[in-house]
């Protein structure tokens, strides 16, 4: 009966040293090791050119290296790159580049297909396959940001997670991929250039508070609404809109951070002033910014993009209101790479 063998990179620095110490091999070779599988160039354990050949005969029968790759790339008339990753077990992952006034930005998945269930985003219908591993986050950030260069001479700029899955439900893998993403073996990009996306799951907000996170965090709110809401995004009854409320006065209180609400307009739902008053009541309580995001079809007829009457009427009321709004149009929408269009279909 076989059994699997741990990725190295995937392991934590005490099992690596205990690894050493079973072994009876010297303390240092566990920093040794741990500096050689942080590299981004690290592709082999033959790399490992100040390990004695034993010790990497040893870690070769041990351990395996899983890396990704790309498997598709489709360029949209916008510039806008949409890649298909293949992971170690051949299961695939999107990962968007958008380009936008000298800068780049990278959007980046968390999860194979999603934990949760917005009924109007595409990736909620796959269902989740798996986490992914923080150095599998990190291979995808690595390769976005090699591809950024040779695509646009620019490296990447922003880092936004929301590509496929609900980052707040890889806590631990999604917090360990930034580490090594701002590290010195990273894209060394400043923690305020990340913004990590949820659709709200308050107790891990406040969790990240309480871990004193240093990057920026956006919500995929859509109504403030408790009945709407709970349509539209099932999973939210068990994160009722007065707890998330809650959970983001808590995180600016700890971290001093705007929140930025995600929020789309759709016909018939959401595109009327009952809606519009409940979210100036929301952004009065928080610190925050919202994003009127263009919705992108998903051929599902119950969601339509509203009027532009009504996104110019939430624009409008929020400014009057003092409340930083801006109107976030889609990019990619004609390789299904937009907002909620990332369904593994390339």
């Amino acid at each position: 009966m076989s059994t699997e063998v741990d990725d190295i990179r995937s392991i934590s620095f005490d099992k690596l040293n205990k690894f050493i110490q079973k072994n009876n091999l010297p303390s240092y070779r566990s920093n040794q090791i741990f500096n050689w599988i942080n590299k981004s160039s690290f592709r082999s354990f033959d790399d490992m050119t100040n390990l004695p050949k034993s010790l990497v005969n040893l870690l070769k029968e041990n351990f395996v290296i899983n890396f990704t790759e790309i498997l598709s790339k489709q360029i949209s008339n916008d510039s806008t790159i949409k890649f298909a990753i293949k992971l170690h077990d051949k299961l695939v992952v999107e990962s968007v580049l958008i380009p936008s006034n000298g800068r780049v930005t990278a959007c980046v998945s968390s999860q194979v297909g999603c934990s949760l269930d917005c009924e109007f985003c595409a990736t909620s219908k796959l269902s989740k396959m798996r986490n992914l591993h923080s150095y599998e986050i990190f291979d995808q950030v690595m390769i976005l940001n090699k591809q950024s260069v040779k695509n646009y001479s620019l490296p990447i700029s922003n880092i936004v997670f929301m590509g496929m899955g609900e980052p707040l439900l890889n806590y631990k893998n999604v917090i360990d991929s930034i580490n090594l993403i701002t590290g010195e073996n990273g894209i060394q990009i400043s923690n305020k250039k990340i913004t990590v996306s949820t659709s709200g799951i308050s107790k891990m907000i406040i969790r990240m508070a309480d871990d004193n996170i240093k990057f920026n965090l956006a919500v995929s709110l859509h109504s403030a609404i408790e009945s709407t809401r709970n349509k539209i995004m099932p999973f939210s009854k068990s994160f009722p809109i007065n707890k998330l409320i809650d959970s983001l006065c808590y995180w600016y209180e700890k971290t001093k951070r705007k929140v930025t609400f995600e929020y789309l307009v759709w016909k018939g739902i959401n595109d009327n002033v009952e809606h519009i008053e409940a979210l100036v009541k929301i952004c009065k309580r928080i610190p925050s910014k919202v994003n009127l995001i263009e919705y992108n079809s998903i051929d599902d007829p119950r969601f339509l993009k509203a009027e532009e009457f009504w996104i110019n009427n939430y624009l409008k009321t929020l400014k009057e209101h003092k409340i930083a709004v801006s109107i976030r149009r889609s990019r990619g929408k004609d390789i299904q790479a937009a907002c909620g269009q990332l369904a593994n279909k390339y």
